[in-house]
């Protein structure tokens, strides 16, 4: 018998947290969102997404222990919202279903401050981790930041000049 378990495990879907989305936009527009943030934190200490969110906009690579910190209590938060939920230590926890997004950004953001403190073994848990819970949701954090700018025209256009 080898312990693995053939039975295919459901989504995870946690509940929505409207009134932290509403506190993080709010705090983003703020005079000082660092400020702001910590007390979103402070008002939902168990919200996965207010941590990770602290932790994206701490991390700094010359001194990443603070953003790991916060990306660890995240993800520990998460955690404990996952097992609330349902979840026993495997199964989908997809990135479509947006109330389960703090966690898997707190994943991802422990997975950076961990690199960039050399945390090698932690890294790989880590990704499997992210991998195992949505193929997707990496590729999905990182192109987040990206511009939503239509690319430039494609017409064609010639420069002309002495031969």
């Amino acid at each position: 018998m080898t312990g693995n378990n053939l039975m295919p495990q459901p989504e995870v879907l946690l509940p929505a947290e409207p009134e932290v989305v509403g506190a993080l936009a709010a705090a983003a527009e703020s005079e000082n969102p660092i400020v702001a943030l910590t007390n979103v934190v402070a008002q939902h200490p168990s919200s996965s997404l207010a941590w990770a969110v602290l932790a994206v906009e701490k991390f700094d690579p010359m001194n990443p222990l603070e953003s790991y910190a916060y990306a660890r209590v995240g993800y520990h938060r998460g955690l404990d919202s996952l097992r609330k939920a349902g979840w026993r230590g495997q199964g989908p926890i997809p990135w479509s279903h947006e109330p389960n997004r703090g966690v898997l950004r707190s994943l991802y953001a422990l997975r950076a401050a961990a690199e960039a403190i050399g945390e090698t073994e932690e890294v790989e848990r880590l990704t499997e981790f992210l991998r195992g819970a949505d193929e997707t949701a990496a590729a999905q954090i990182e192109t987040e930041g990206e511009p939503r700018t239509p690319p430039p025209a494609t017409e064609a256009f010639f420069i002309r000049g002495l031969d």
